[in-house]
């Protein structure tokens, strides 16, 4: 992805300190935006179906998962730190809670939801948040993927008509008997349930884009009720909301403490950890929705608070057990589609929750036609999906399946607990056999032997080092070849000591990283300045340049083609097929130091690059015997199609060092011919023509500095100048962009136009010392500007830069403050870039 990306202008400024953050109410008014209401009824139609299912699925009593949607979505969403993320109960949640129901009672397990928020609050206080985030993501998923299989087989047999056993081995037996013994009626509801649930996402035409904005999992529950109504199936188990004056409360728990205190560790950890990844997920979703939102303007949604936000669960599941409701946890499927329907504040989470209530109260004899199972089909599908291919393929892409694969087997045969402590045994053990997982080889090749080492040198790995060293014959030339990024001392010691041996027995031995180069030896022995056997190749740490092997250039293709190129292989591929599609052309200097995909963080086919002395852009039309930077902005431009040009100077510029010691009647060589092209530049300097451009917060260091920021400047000029850009910059399809490089900070700057007036004012930014102007040399008669181009005057004395004489009538005419804004480390999001 290129780093060099036209900046938004539109950004809202900071805050003051102490004012109300974006997504919460005014002070002394409340105010709900349009976006919000919509996105609060799109999540409620998704959870009320969801919340009746989870506890179906559960055990509980059917009016707790209502009880815990609206807890979730009110002081969750209230107090909670990720302000669009949605909480209630949660599917990652069924097996545990279900389990301590059987195991303790309804009463109890409400007690013990109270006693994991008040656990959480703890947490939160002590901010361990981050610390939830360190588990591996294969543990997460596999857990997930684990409930969801677990889930799954139990609503399978309420589907089937039967009643799912506790443990999920004994589920998968009891189904041959289940499926001897159909019952047809809850089959035929159950079909219908999941057949509308997979096939309305996929509804084609204007008629289904507009059926879609009902969500999928309210059409298929209505459409079973409505088939099990029409049909007169009376025989089929329905929804039964008791009256709220008989709901149970919670009970303290009489088992012994040793069982409620794992049980309360249980329900925090999972809470938490779902919790907190889904809050991360959010930040996630608000980030694509803003980089998809094509120029409309995006209300500034803070990144989550994590330790507020394992606050706000806590708050919320002591108010949901003390209730009589179900365990509470963010939950993703509702939180996307309060991102994905526009809600821009906790407005909209709150909202929900009190939808939620209405219905709880008002829509008691419409909710009881519901069909229990068509709430079991929708969580058994809701469980299937748990079981995610995009995470599978992420697993085993970062060689995780094993650590993966055992979480979920061990989740559904043991439970959650377990199965996430077995997973995590699983996979510090493959962490330790990567970490021993050391290849030694060794080779002759042209009389020289190569001791080659794949993978982290440790202790482990020791003996069979010596043994490969071993069998290296004294006084034989050797070359032992590191390719990893850790060794320990034992390691470090045992290459020492064989190194002294070898050669004091007459050999020699080098040591290389994994790009050939060498890595100096001991500081005892070596004046280098690099550390002992660290494969980083700073220039300083070469040898003598006349000792230089002109093996660099082979050294680094064979470092490509057996470390880079494996990597890169399908995306050149891919980049050969389709061809270049580069979204900008990057015009800079020749320079050796600068390197643009570094400094750019580009790749294969992000930019265009034209490189020449001093980053120069010849007028358009004139006879100069070179038109290789025309013909690339041209094809660029209309060929390519690019969407900006950045033109980056940098410091320490040679050619701008030889522009300005430039002799008049000097021999006109290729390269005074092709500097040439920059003495529009010197002329800007020289005669002061507009504001000087300097760097934000110091002036130009010298002269040097103050010609290169010029000639960004005047080389942007030069570009609009030619007919292809200056019409594609008309259109509004192409922007332009300044930058410079400062080598020896590595530090990028951007150029930003920023309005003032001569006059100076409140807002005029105060101007840089200028640096001492040099003299102009003598040149032949040609300004370097297109005809007709006023060359400007020089300010008299005391004058602020860009005022004119005009006399004591004459009004100032506007003009810019041309700043090279420094990019920080987050991005140019402050920066304002104008073409």
């Amino acid at each position: 992805m290129s780093a060099c990306v036209p900046t938004r202008t539109d950004s809202p400024p900071e805050p003051p300190e102490g004012s109300p953050l974006p997504h919460s109410p005014p002070p002394g008014r409340f105010r709900i935006a349009g976006a919000d209401l919509s996105a609060s009824i799109s999540v409620f139609l998704i959870a009320l179906p969801l919340s009746l299912g989870i506890a179906l699925a559960t055990g509980a009593p059917l009016q707790a998962g209502l009880v815990a949607a609206a807890v979730g979505g009110i002081v969750a969403g209230r107090f909670g730190g990720s302000p669009l993320q949605v909480s209630g109960p949660a599917a990652g949640l069924t097996v545990v809670t279900a389990d301590l129901i059987q195991q303790y009672g309804w009463r109890a397990t409400c007690a013990v939801t109270v006693l994991a928020g008040l656990a959480q609050l703890g947490l939160a206080a002590l901010r361990v948040a981050r610390s939830a985030l360190a588990v591996s993501p294969a543990i997460v998923h596999g857990m997930i993927a684990g409930i969801g299989v677990t889930i799954a087989l139990a609503q399978l047999h309420i589907v089937l008509g039967g009643t799912p056993r506790s443990a999920a081995l004994d589920n998968v037996l009891a189904l041959p008997g289940q499926l001897a013994a159909l019952h047809t009626d809850a089959v035929t509801v159950s079909a219908v349930t999941v057949a509308v649930l997979l096939a309305w996402p996929r509804l084609p035409g204007r008629t289904g884009r507009a059926v879609r904005r009902l969500p999928a999992a309210l059409a298929a529950v209505a459409a079973a009720t409505a088939l099990a109504a029409v049909a007169r199936l009376d025989g089929l188990p329905r929804v039964d909301l008791p009256s709220w004056s008989s709901h149970a409360l919670p009970q303290l728990p009489q088992d012994p403490v040793l069982g409620i205190a794992a049980a309360v560790v249980t329900i925090t950890l999972v809470t938490s950890v779902q919790s907190l990844l889904s809050a991360v997920a959010v930040d996630k979703l608000l980030a694509k929705r803003a980089e998809t939102a094509e120029g409309a303007p995006q209300s500034r949604i803070p990144r989550s608070n994590l330790d507020r936000e394992l606050a706000g669960q806590g708050a919320a599941n002591i108010v949901s057990g003390a209730l009589g409701g179900l365990p509470v946890a963010g939950v993703a499927v509702r939180t996307v589609a309060n991102v994905s329907a526009g809600a821009v504040s906790r407005h909209s989470t709150m909202l929900h929750g009190l939808w939620i209530v209405l219905a709880a109260l008002l829509l008691v004899p419409l909710l009881d036609l519901i069909p229990l199972a068509a709430l079991a089909a929708l969580v058994m599908v809701v469980g299937v999906q748990m079981v995610s291919i995009t995470h599978l393929r992420t697993v085993r892409r970062n060689h995780e399946l094993l650590v993966y694969a055992v979480t979920l087997l061990s989740v559904v045969a043991t439970g959650v607990l377990e199965g996430v402590a077995i997973g995590i045994a699983a996979a510090v053990a493959v962490s330790l056999h990567r970490l021993t997982r050391t290849r030694i080889s060794q080779e002759e090749y042209d009389g020289v032997r190569r001791v080659r080492v794949r993978g982290q040198l440790t202790f482990l790995a020791v003996p069979r080092l010596t043994r490969a060293l071993g069998l290296v014959p004294r006084g034989a030339d050797c070359v032992v070849e590191l390719d990893g990024s850790f060794m320990d001392h034992a390691a470090y010691e045992a290459l020492h000591d064989w190194q002294i041996a070898h050669v004091a027995h007459g050999g020699t031995v080098e040591f290389t990283g994994r790009a050939g180069g060498r890595i100096s030896g001991p500081a005892s022995e070596s004046q280098n300045c690099c550390r002992p056997w660290t494969p980083w190749r700073n220039h300083h740490c070469h040898s003598a340049p006349g000792r230089r092997t002109g093996r660099e250039l082979a050294d680094g293709l064979g470092s490509f083609q057996r470390d880079t190129a494996p990597l890169v292989r399908d995306e050149l591929a891919r980049l050969a097929r389709e061809g270049q599609r580069p979204s900008q052309l990057f015009l800079t200097c020749a320079d050796s130091r600068l390197i643009t995909s570094m400094i750019t963080a580009s790749g294969p086919g992000d930019l265009f690059t034209v490189r020449n002395i001093g980053n120069l852009v010849p007028l358009p039309g004139e006879e100069n015997g070179d038109d290789s930077v025309a013909a690339a902005i041209e094809y660029a431009v209309e060929v390519l199609g690019v969407g900006s040009i950045t033109v980056c100077g940098h410091s320490g510029c040679g050619a701008m060092q030889s522009l300005l010691g430039l002799e008049p009647d000097g021999e006109q060589t290729p390269l005074r011919r092709w500097l040439r092209h920059g003495l529009p530049s010197m002329e800007r300097m020289a005669e002061g023509r507009g504001a000087a451009p300097r760097l934000s917060g110091r002036p130009p260091k010298d002269a040097v500095e103050q010609l290169c920021l010029t000639n960004v400047v005047q080389q942007l000029e030069h570009l609009r100048s030619y007919e292809t850009v200056a019409r594609r910059l008309a259109d509004g399809t192409l922007k332009l962009h300044g930058m410079y490089f400062h080598v020896g900070e590595a530090q990028a700057y951007l150029l930003a136009e920023e309005d003032g007036r001569t006059g100076g004012g409140p807002s005029q930014p105060a101007q840089p010392e200028r640096p001492e102007r040099p003299e102009r040399p003598e040149q032949p008669e040609r300004s370097g500007r297109p005809e007709g181009q006023p060359t400007g005057k020089q300010p008299a004395d005391g004058q602020p830069d860009g005022e004119q004489d005009g006399g004591p009538d004459a009004a100032p005419g506007p003009a810019f403050d041309l700043v090279f804004h420094r990019v920080p480390p987050s991005g140019a999001r402050s920066v304002r870039a104008r073409g």
